[in-house]
């Protein structure tokens, strides 16, 4: 599927797997974010941590009507505090999706798949 923009200038179609690899993007950019999960953690078995390319695999775009809803499987870092992180993820996601695409979401729904302890 994807979402259809009409502008002065004509019309502009913009796939899901783009909309989601701009999330994931903004999201793994975050504080206490370590990466992006799989959304079939439990067919895959592991949680492992998605490279750049793959950001789309943690990420569900979904469309009701006029509306887009973004669901995000993330894992987060050891000591961070997961309610904050979740909701800069939310706000960070729907500001970049705003800004850069244009498309305003609804819902961005944060799953927390996994904490990881980072080498810093």
């Amino acid at each position: 599927m994807s979402i259809e923009l009409k502008t002065k200038y004509g019309h502009i179609e913009i796939s899901n797997d783009t909309i989601a690899q701009v999330c994931g993007g903004a999201a793994v950019d975050s504080y206490g974010i370590v990466g992006m999960a799989s959304k079939n953690q439990i067919k895959d078995g592991i949680s492992e941590i998605l490279r750049k390319e793959n950001y789309a695999k943690g990420v569900i775009v979904r469309q009701a009507e006029d509306r887009i809803h973004i669901d995000m499987y993330i894992i987060v870092s050891y000591g961070t505090k997961i309610s904050e992180v979740a909701h800069n993820v939310q706000t960070k996601v729907k500001y970049v999706l705003e800004q850069s695409i244009g498309i305003k979401a609804d819902s961005v729904n944060i799953f927390v798949q996994g904490v990881r302890v980072t080498n810093s």
